[in-house]
């Protein structure tokens, strides 16, 4: 079906139901996203456009962690949760009205986990279930919480991480399972998802995402390479409890050099299985029900690691359970999230890799001059940080808009030889020159129409990798810039209505709560990286603006 066609149809956007549904009308934030659905959208709305003038910070919190500070709290009754960056180390359980210390949990991972962690120690938040904060570490593992005390329940090992492979989102509750993924594609780790009893850490199911020998899609694999494809899931994965499946992104295969682990073979309609996907499990199994590759012999890191935004379209009265997905890749897609057919693909970003997708086949109309070969640099768009990178949208049922923040970067790059060696880098690609595509900014916010597949509007930002976005029922949507500025626009024309100077880079996505009636907006400042030598001027710019400190923020209006 056509994108005009499906607009014809009146399409209406409804909520989908919640992993664990939060019976405190909003005032709590239970999940990485509120929920399991991911909207990152909240009811509350005693914040709105017209006293935004009387919001200010109320309390104040140092994480005590310099670097990559990218958590998103959480808030269970009167407690907030929230961890600091390397990896983290620290966890808190703070009085959400107050910020009054309750506990501090220290991780003890050592520095030299930084050699195996590929862009920087970061850690984006912790769950939270059955009485337990749970978080995934650098070093490999998850670590169950006691969340009156913060003292260790359980620890498992999820991965060795001298492989390379490092855990930086929180893991997805499902009933009374949790599921985790790590990252480490550019160290050639090979990609699982795993399950462990929320009680007591108990190994339950691992489902890899790089198939071996006689698992299907095996043979999209060339020779060994299967032994070192990537295909991890680093960012946060999607719950869908009526249906009772999970979703995880997956990234780019390793290395980034297709002509180490692909078949080249003109018939094939999908190469490196599961990579740069979004795999749907059943959470009490492991079993891979369906799956979409957005980019299939990816050879340009667009990952497919996004998160999964949950929501319900009624298409002429019928419902139709649907996953949105803004990709690295720039195409918004829009899928049936219980069969995973594909209902549209369009651009939100200038892209050129790809002239379109097909819907009849599932896989994009590739460009072929735009596919950077050992012999051939190409410039393309976007660049391999993506039009959209882990940075998470937000949907707001009110306005039926997607709240994305991306990248208006493109690339010259071209491929090269690696090798592998346990625990090193294993790329492939030699990004020689990063630069601002048409407009000369380098990030933005926009407002995306996902049945029309359209702009809605858009808020220029001098520096790319914008923070992640906060949709309210106040009508307003709140997000951060890589410059230290917090702000608040108008959900429905993006005029900027306020903004409060951080002192160092907003990455994390802010979370808004209520404690005794009183309306809360927090969000996690803090973001220093080591930029590599390629991004230039680019990578200067970031650390300039980005002092090394990380701080909670929590604002209110006047009482």
């Amino acid at each position: 079906m056509s994108i005009a066609g499906i607009a014809a149809l009146g399409l209406l956007l409804m909520l989908a139901g919640s992993a664990r549904p939060d019976d405190s009308g909003g005032a709590q934030w239970s999940a990485y996203g509120r929920d399991e659905s991911n909207r990152h959208f909240s009811p509350l709305a005693q914040i709105k456009p017209d006293n935004l003038k009387h919001l200010h910070v109320v309390w104040a919190f140092s994480l005590g962690a310099l670097r990559s500070n990218e958590s998103t709290p959480l808030v269970i009754g009167d407690t907030m949760y929230v961890s600091s960056s390397w990896g983290p180390r620290f966890v808190y359980a703070l009085d959400a009205a107050t910020g009054a210390l309750k506990w501090r949990y220290q991780s003890h991972i050592p520095e030299s986990v930084i050699q195996y962690a590929c862009c920087d120690v970061g850690n984006r938040g912790v769950a939270y279930a059955d009485g337990k904060v749970i978080v995934g570490q650098l070093d490999g593992r998850l670590v169950a919480l006691d969340a009156k005390t913060g003292k260790p329940v359980w620890k498992a090992t999820v991965i060795d991480y001298k492989l390379g492979a490092v855990i930086t989102s929180p893991p997805v509750i499902a009933g009374n399972k949790v599921i985790t993924g790590f990252g480490g594609a550019e160290y050639g780790v090979r990609g699982y998802l795993s399950a462990y009893d929320l009680a007591t850490g108990k190994p339950l199911w691992r489902t890899y995402t790089v198939p071996g020998p006689g698992e299907p899609g095996h043979d999209t694999w060339k020779g060994d390479s299967w032994k070192h494809g990537g295909a991890v899931s680093w960012v946060v994965g999607s719950y869908d409890p009526r249906l009772n499946i999970v979703y995880f992104g997956t990234s780019n295969p390793g290395p980034w050099e297709a002509g180490e682990r692909s078949n080249n073979r003109p018939d094939d309609q999908y190469t490196n299985l599961y990579s740069s996907s979004v795999v749907a499990l059943d959470p009490d199994t492991g079993k891979m029900l369906w799956y979409i590759q957005y980019t299939p012999d990816d050879a340009w890191d667009y990952d497919g690691v996004n998160e999964s935004v949950l929501a319900d379209l009624t298409i002429n009265g019928k419902t139709e359970p649907v996953l949105m997905h803004a990709d690295r890749n720039g195409f918004f897609f829009v899928a049936n999230r219980k069969t995973g057919r594909v209902i549209s693909a369009r651009p939100f970003v200038h892209v050129d890799w790809a002239k379109g997708w097909n819907l009849e086949t599932g896989r994009p109309i590739e460009n072929p001059d735009k596919r950077p070969t050992l012999t051939k640099q190409v410039d393309v768009c976007p660049s391999m940080l993506g039009g959209k990178n882990w940075q998470p949208m937000s949907f707001d049922p009110q306005t039926q808009l997607v709240y994305i923040p991306t990248n208006n970067l493109c690339v010259h790059a071209g491929e090269e030889k690696t090798e592998y060696h346990k625990g090193g880098m294993f790329l492939g690609l030699n990004p020689a020159l990063l630069y601002p595509d048409k407009g000369g900014y380098e990030g933005a916010m926009i407002a995306w129409n996902p049945l029309t597949q359209s702009e809605v509007w858009k808020v220029k930002e001098p520096l790319w990798f914008v923070g992640g976005a906060l949709s309210t029922a106040g009508g307003l949507v709140f997000y951060g810039s890589m410059d230290g500025w917090f702000k608040a626009v108008d959900a429905r024309s993006g005029d900027v209505l306020w903004k409060f100077r951080t002192g160092s880079g907003v990455m994390a996505a802010p979370i808004t709560y209520e404690i005794a009636g009183r309306q809360y907006v927090a969000v996690v400042s803090g973001r220093s990286v080591m930029m590599p030598n390629w991004l230039g001027k680019f990578g200067e710019e970031a650390s300039r603006a980005t002092p090394e400190s990380g701080m909670l923020f929590v604002f209110a209006l006047d009482e």
